[in-house]
């Protein structure tokens, strides 16, 4: 393994145990799905959702190498009411660069009308979209007149993604927006990148084309 490949590996694993989910069984299960690729960028993005009963936690890793986006998912399940049994699920996820099709990146920023170079965004939503699935989100249609009481049906909008993650400053840390930010763009600049033309197979002991033409026109003489 290459220093850089080391040093990239050692960088995941400390934003997984900077996390602190689950770690070890994170890291395993992440690089048992990267198959020995070397990581290029990565976000790890940790949720936590509370209900009336329990505290419900998830983390989602998306690890960029040059040919794959490989996305880690993991929740954890009390089976009791003691949290004493607990279960983790996990998902991953292997999708070719290639043929991802969008990344979109959405921004938030306060006083806009105060807005300088330096300021930086107080949230980030970034959403990839790759298998052509889309979502479709419906609501009650209506009208500009606060009288009308008239059925307008129905209005939705079509999202195409497969993944959506919104980071924000309040919530994960002003350099949680900036990581998020820099895979985006590591993620962008990599999907978007022409594709290298394949080189024609050359068979074993052929002649250079130059040389059969000039031994042709020899004969033809």
């Amino acid at each position: 393994m290459t220093p850089s490949a080391t040093s990239a590996r050692r960088s995941l694993d400390e934003d997984l145990n900077r996390a602190g989910f689950y770690p070890l069984l994170v890291a395993d299960v992440v690089h048992d799905a990267l198959d020995e690729r070397t990581p290029l960028s990565h976000l790890v993005h940790l949720e936590t959702h509370i209900d009336r009963n329990a505290v419900h936690r998830h983390i989602t890793v998306l690890v960029l190498t040059e040919d794959m986006l490989v996305v880690t998912h993991v929740d954890d399940q009390q089976l009791d009411e003691a949290g004493e049994q607990v279960m983790a699920q996990i998902s991953t996820e292997s999708v070719p660069v290639s043929q991802i099709r969008s990344v979109v990146l959405s921004y938030v920023y306060a006083q806009p009308q105060n807005y300088q170079p330096s300021d930086p965004a107080r949230e980030l939503t970034l959403s990839i979209a790759w298998s052509g699935g889309q979502r479709l989100d419906m609501g009650p249609a209506g009208c500009a007149d606060p009288q009308c009481d008239a059925d307008h049906g129905y209005t939705g909008t079509i999202v195409q993604d497969d993944i959506v993650i919104r980071v924000s400053a309040e919530a994960d840390g002003q350099q949680a927006v900036l990581n998020a930010k820099a895979f985006a763009r590591a993620l962008r600049k990599l999907s978007t990148a022409p594709a290298a033309a394949p080189r024609a197979p050359e068979l074993a002991g052929a002649r250079p084309r130059l040389a059969g033409r000039l031994t042709r026109s020899h004969h033809q003489r």
